[in-house]
């Protein structure tokens, strides 16, 4: 319950946030605004049968992360089989051996030959998949992405967990904000095949060369640590010897915006970090003095996103939604009516809502929600 109610008044404060532009770091989200709207939402989700979402009675759910070993995939399985689970269905959970296309591949012709109803799917590569996710649908199975998508004619729709403009907005005012306007900044991000971390990428790209306010900040390099915590501690060294006077380093991955605030924070750096990170993790290095190296970062709520993730497949599975736009389905533990909506291509996705800024005002309480 207190969740649900977090979640809301995470949603609600954020898009006010967004909607006034990144602040500084000293400024945290207003979440008291969100009171009343989420007492009336969190009595109207207790009073849903978490059922209404549609029964997974007899039903098998499957959902294949990343990797193994990540936190935040982990999550997301946790608010997946959550869902599944409460209305009465199987999950399957099978991590690939690394976090690449082929070994996703490997697993998902093993949950097609079990006969499973759904899978859904966190891409290590939109294209490699192409092929295997097809196979799936053509076997009758219920295909969505989560998190890092395929390409459009290889799902039925995607669960997004927030939209890339959104993401990239946000990130692109917060190094604006943290270098003072200009100077060198850098990416750590996960690999260089990930979908949305690419997505998000050229999308902060074309919203800096687009705006004046932008002109003075250099983006000197990218570099990709594969969402291990060893490659993405080597390339953040990296980036500081090579660039001696790097302001700012943005990692829009939770493995590598923890290793990235870990070697700035031990060095002493005076460069910088913002991005996507868990606040667990990185609760330790959220601060605006010397002493830490990451003012604020954002993300959203991973176990949310699961379970958005599993509201979809049921949905998918009982004929509710075929993942045309338009097409709308309850989701009761999240308190939220969901439409799906376009994505350019002409495929389709359903956004879970907008980032949200963590900040030293807001880190303690967060750190042990996940």
């Amino acid at each position: 319950m207190k969740k649900r109610i977090l979640g809301l008044v995470l949603s609600v404060a954020m898009v006010a946030s967004l909607l006034a532009g990144c602040g500084s770091s000293s400024e945290a989200p207003a979440a008291d605004t969100a009171a009343a709207t989420t007492d009336t939402a969190a009595a109207d989700t207790d009073a849903a049968a978490t059922t209404d979402g549609g029964s997974a009675a007899g039903k098998t759910y499957a959902i294949v992360p990343k990797s193994a070993g990540n936190p935040y995939n982990e999550k997301e399985v946790e608010g997946f089989t959550k869902i599944i689970e409460a209305n009465g269905g199987t999950v399957v959970v099978n991590y690939p051996e690394d976090a690449t296309a082929d070994a996703q591949i490997t697993v998902i012709n093993s949950l097609i030959s079990q006969g499973v109803d759904s899978i859904a799917v966190a891409a290590n590569d939109a294209n490699a998949l192409s092929a295997v996710l097809q196979d799936a649908m053509d076997a009758g199975i219920k295909v969505s992405t989560l998190d890092s998508d395929a390409v459009g004619e290889a799902r039925m729709t995607f669960a997004n967990q927030a939209g890339v403009t959104q993401v990239a907005q946000a990130l692109c005012d917060a190094v604006l904000d943290i270098s003072g306007g200009e100077g060198q900044w850098a990416i750590v991000s996960a690999s260089s095949q990930a979908t949305n971390q690419n997505a998000w990428i050229d999308a902060m790209k074309e919203i800096m060369a687009a705006d004046a306010k932008y002109a003075n900040l250099e983006l000197v390099d990218i570099q990709y640590g594969d969402d291990e915590p060893e490659l993405s501690t080597t390339v953040t060294q990296a980036l500081l010897t090579n660039y001696p006077d790097l302001k700012v380093i943005c990692a829009p991955t939770t493995v590598g915006i923890a290793a990235a605030a870990k070697v700035l924070q031990d060095a002493g750096s005076s460069c910088k970090l913002t991005g996507l990170g868990l606040p667990s993790e990185m609760a330790e290095y959220i601060g605006a003095d010397d002493a830490h190296s990451c003012p604020y970062m954002f993300l959203w709520n991973p176990i949310e996103l699961g379970e958005l993730s599993a509201y979809i497949s049921m949905a998918l599975v009982d004929g509710t939604i075929t993942g045309a736009s338009g097409e709308t389905f309850e989701a009761p533990e999240l308190g939220v009516t969901y439409t799906i909506t376009d994505q350019d291509g002409g495929a389709t996705e359903v956004i879970l809502g907008a980032p949200f800024a963590f900040t030293p005002e807001n880190i303690e309480e967060w750190k042990v929600i996940y």
